[in-house]
C-alpha cells in the first residue's frame, strides 16, 4: 500500500476517510477514543499544507438524514483535539459540502455530514454506489484511507472511492495492518486469545481460523455459556445460542485434536436478572441454577485466566467478559485486561467494546501494546477474509 509519504498533498484537496463512528448520548459524545485516534493522518496533512475534507459514518440513519446521527457534534471535538476550527457541511455531496470544499484554504478542515445520510454509500448494487462515489471523489483531488474500523465494508468511500482518485493508506490504517500481521505471521509463542461477547456465532470464522494458530483459547462472555451447554451442563437463563451447540461441539472436539487448550469459565456470577444492581451470587461454571443467568465470570475464573496469560509472548483480546456495563459485572473484563497490562507478551485489544471497556473502566491505554480501531475488521482479517477497503488501497 502506498502511504502518506507518497503524495504530494500540498495545495491540494485531499478526502480523507476516517472512522467517527462514536456513541453519543444526545449530542454528547460519551467516547471520544475514535476521533483521537484519527487526529495523527490529519494533522499530518494539516502541516504538509492539503485542504482535508474529512468524511465518516455514524450510526445507522439507512440512507436518509437524521439529526440524531448527525456529525456536528464530532466536528466541533475533532477541532478541539486538532486546535483549529473544523469547517462543517450540512450535507455530503449537495451544495453546503461543495461551497465548504472550495473555502478551503491549505491547512485547513472540513468535515462533511453523515455518509450514511446517503443511499448509495452502502448500496449492494454496483451502479448506485458508484454513481455516489463519483460524487463524493469530484469533491477532491486526492484519496487517503484511514478508517480502519470499516475497511471490511464494501462500502462506497471505503472501496469505489480509492478507485477514482490517486490514493494512499493513513497512518492508522498502516499501524493496524503492521499489528495485524504480528498476529498471523511468526507469532512469537505461547500465543493466546481472549475471546468474549455475547454470541458465538459473531466469531464462528475466526474461532475456526484460530484454532489453527493458537496455543491457548480462553473463552468467556455470554459466549461461554453455549460451550458449557455443549459440553451438557445446565446454564439457567444464562445467553445462549441453541442454535450453534453442534458447531460448538466440533470447536471443542477440534481443540483436542490439534492440541490447543480451551479453557471455559470455572465460575460465574448468577444474577437474578439482567439488571446492574440485580442480586447475584457465585456459582460453579458447570452448575448455574435454573432461575439464574450468569452475567460475569466469577473470581476462581479471573484467577485461572490471569495464570494462563501470564507465560503469554502474545495476547489477542476482543470481547468483554461480562456486562462491564454494569460496575457489579465488570470485574471479569477488568481481571482480564489487568493481566495484559502485567504481561510482557504484545498485547493487542480487538477494538469495539473490548476498547470502549478499557476506557469505561478507566485502564491506562498504555498499558497495551495496541488497541484497534475496528472490532470487526480485525476479527475477519484475523480469520483470514479479503478486507474491501484494504484491497482498494492496495491497487
Amino acid at each position: 500500500m502506498r502511504t502518506l509519504d507518497d503524495l504530494d498533498v500540498k495545495g491540494r484537496r485531499v478526502l480523507v476517510r476516517t472512522d467517527l463512528n462514536v456513541p453519543l448520548d444526545g449530542e454528547t459524545i460519551t467516547d471520544d477514543g475514535r476521533i483521537r485516534a484519527s487526529v495523527p493522518t490529519i494533522r499530518t496533512l494539516v502541516g504538509r499544507g492539503a485542504k482535508v475534507v474529512v468524511c465518516a459514518h455514524l450510526g445507522r440513519p439507512k440512507g436518509k438524514a437524521d439529526p440524531k446521527y448527525s456529525l456536528k457534534p464530532v466536528a466541533e471535538r475533532l477541532g478541539e483535539l486538532l486546535g483549529q476550527d473544523v469547517a462543517f457541511a450540512a450535507d455530503v455531496v449537495g451544495d453546503s459540502a461543495r461551497e465548504t470544499v472550495a473555502s478551503l484554504q491549505d491547512g485547513e478542515v472540513a468535515l462533511l455530514e453523515n455518509l450514511r445520510y446517503e443511499p448509495g454509500e452502502e448500496s449492494k448494487d454496483d451502479a448506485a454506489r458508484g454513481a455516489f462515489a463519483a460524487k463524493l471523489a469530484g469533491l477532491a483531488e486526492l484519496y487517503v484511507g484511514d478508517g480502519f474500523g470499516a475497511v471490511h465494508r464494501k462500502h462506497a468511500s471505503v472501496y469505489d472511492v480509492p478507485k477514482l482518485l490517486p490514493h494512499a493508506a493513513g497512518g492508522l490504517i498502516v499501524a493496524e495492518v503492521e499489528v495485524l500481521r504480528k498476529l498471523t505471521e511468526d507469532t512469537e509463542r505461547p500465543y493466546v486469545v481472549v475471546l468474549g461477547g455475547a454470541k458465538v456465532s459473531d466469531k464462528l470464522g475466526v474461532i475456526e481460523s484460530l484454532l489453527t494458530k493458537v496455543d491457548r483459547l480462553l473463552i468467556g462472555g455470554g459466549m461461554a455459556y453455549t460451550f458449557l451447554k455443549a459440553q451438557g451442563y445446565e446454564v439457567g437463563g444464562s445467553l445462549l445460542q441453541e442454535d450453534q451447540l453442534d458447531q460448538v461441539r466440533g470447536f471443542l472436539s477440534e481443540a483436542i485434536e490439534r492440541g490447543v487448550e480451551l479453557v471455559l469459565p470455572v465460575d460465574v456470577l448468577a444474577a437474578v436478572t439482567f439488571a446492574a444492581d440485580a442480586d447475584h451470587d457465585v456459582v460453579e461454571a458447570t452448575a448455574i441454577p435454573a432461575d439464574r443467568e450468569g452475567l460475569d465470570i466469577g473470581p476462581k475464573t479471573r484467577e485461572l485466566f490471569a495464570s494462563k496469560l501470564a507465560d503469554a509472548k502474545t495476547v489477542f483480546w476482543n470481547g468483554p467478559m461480562g456486562v462491564f456495563e454494569f460496575e457489579a459485572f465488570s470485574g471479569g473484563t477488568r481481571a482480564v485486561a489487568e493481566a495484559l497490562i502485567a504481561s510482557d507478551a504484545f498485547t493487542v485489544v480487538g477494538g469495539g467494546d473490548s476498547a470502549a471497556a478499557v476506557r469505561k473502566l478507566e485502564l491506562p491505554e498504555d498499558g497495551f501494546s495496541h488497541i484497534s480501531t475496528g472490532g470487526g475488521a480485525s476479527l475477519e482479517y484475523l480469520e483470514g477474509k479479503s478486507l474491501p477497503g484494504l484491497a482498494a488501497l492496495e491497487d
